[in-house]
């Protein structure tokens, strides 16, 4: 009885009905980040009855946090926000399952907690996590709902459901590093992610009870100053979805933060790498760029067939890359990166400063 008054105004719309109430009752749902974004998209999820929500947050409640994220108040401060969360949505509905996951996700946990949920809800707010989130789902099987805001626009979609495309199909690569500033560093006005991130509860709800037309193939953007949506589509590459499916072995060793600029491509000096012994020295360039550095007995591989040839090398083996003046090498530790390796690093300057540094040597 108690069930049938707290959800029935959702069930006496004939396309749900007890049916669908209960198809809301065993769904799970894991909501990654408990922020702007979360918050609206969590509320209502738990309001509308999904069975188990799961929330990933590692992240404290600020003051600054207060004029969008709705879930918490002044005596919230201070705590983690995915126990904070679990607290207040306790409130709201005591007869569902919630679990709080008060850390960070990263490749060690993202595969066996994905496992574990029916869909996953992205509130995250920056590229790193989104492009984990996005791999993590497509080697799960596991459909995302995603969205973004940026000071007054937001945009939403789903990825990953049912052959539809990923997050890499739309961004196969992450913008440079600083080139997109956060919401902390641009600003964002309250209302929106409460928009975006109901919208994204929408598409869950659509998912569960396959009403509809799900976000899958298509990009709602969100202009809140001229209150106009527009959609745009998206085509599944299946060459970007391969890419992720090829390496997912080694997803548990990848660095996002890396990949995505947050961290900085390890250097070394030439004066430096000129002494290092038991390392693989990789040269990146052409085969008729000179100078020549054959003092570090390098392997000669051009950049534009790295990727044919990572298969042959020992991902736990110390490897060192340079080229020209240390553009390509840059890009190719990348690569190596991307694709599992560990200790991969590139020599500053390039060919041309090794061998300048060899010739002071000499001298």
């Amino acid at each position: 009885m108690e069930a049938n008054n707290r959800y029935h105004r959702q069930i006496i719309l004939p396309e749900i009905g007890t049916s669908g109430q209960e198809k809301l009752t065993t769904a799970k749902v894991l909501v990654i980040g408990a922020g702007g974004l979360g918050c609206p998209a969590l509320q209502y999820l738990v309001a509308a009855g999904i069975g188990t929500i799961g929330i990933v947050d590692f992240d404290i409640v600020e003051t600054s946090n207060l004029h969008r994220q709705i879930l918490y108040g002044d005596s919230s401060i201070g705590e983690n926000k995915a126990l904070a969360a679990k607290n207040r949505l306790e409130d709201l509905n005591p007869t569902i399952v919630i679990n709080a996951y008060p850390e960070k996700l990263t490749t060690k946990n993202a595969i066996s907690l994905f496992s574990e949920y029916d869909i996953i809800v992205d509130g995250s707010d920056n590229f790193s996590t989104r492009y984990l989130v996005n791999d993590a789902c497509v080697i799960t099987g596991k459909p995302l709902v995603y969205g973004a805001i940026f000071k007054y626009e937001g945009q939403v979609s789903v990825f990953n459901y049912q052959n539809g495309p990923s997050y890499r199909c739309l961004f196969p690569e992450p913008p440079k590093a600083g080139s997109v500033p956060s919401c902390s560093e641009i600003g964002v006005i309250g209302v929106l992610p409460g928009i975006i991130g109901s919208l994204q509860a929408n598409e869950v709800l659509k998912i569960i009870l396959e009403l509809g037309d799900v976000l899958s193939g298509k990009l709602l953007m969100y202009d809140s100053l001229s209150t106009r949506f527009s959609t745009f589509s998206v085509n599944r590459v299946d060459p970007e979805i391969s890419k992720v499916l090829a390496v997912q072995e080694d997803f548990e060793t990848m660095d996002y933060e890396l990949l995505c600029g947050i961290k900085p491509v390890v250097e070394i000096l030439p004066e430096h790498a000129l002494t290092i012994k038991n390392a693989l020295f990789i040269d990146v360039r052409e085969t008729h760029e000179q100078p020549k550095i054959e003092s570090l007995h390098p392997k000669y591989i051009p950049i534009n067939t790295l990727q044919k040839e990572l298969n042959t090398f020992d991902n736990e083996q110390e490897i060192i890359v340079f080229c020209q003046s240390g553009v390509r090498s840059k890009k190719a530790v990348e690569i190596f990166i991307e694709h599992g390796f560990k200790h991969v690093s590139h020599i500053k300057g390039g060919a041309i400063a090794l061998y300048e540094q060899q010739t002071l040597k000499e001298v």
